[in-house]
């Protein structure tokens, strides 16, 4: 839970300066915004949630 709650924190900090830097316009971030909405409740879901989730620990076990 707290690794999910950390990407969408982090990700919509990138949307919305990706906004105000002019990279993006807010239509097209408004349809990004509802393709993740509408991507979360398909059968896709937990194969994107196992694969983010394997991501987080590959990095996390990475000691320097």
């Amino acid at each position: 839970m707290a690794i999910s709650l950390s990407v969408v924190l982090l990700l919509a900090i990138v949307l919305v300066v990706l906004i105000r830097g002019g990279s993006i316009k807010a239509g097209p971030a408004i349809v990004a915004v509802l393709f993740g909405f509408f991507l979360a409740s398909t059968g896709m879901a937990p194969s994107i949630n196992r694969f983010m989730n394997s991501i987080a620990e590959t990095i996390n076990r990475i000691s320097f």
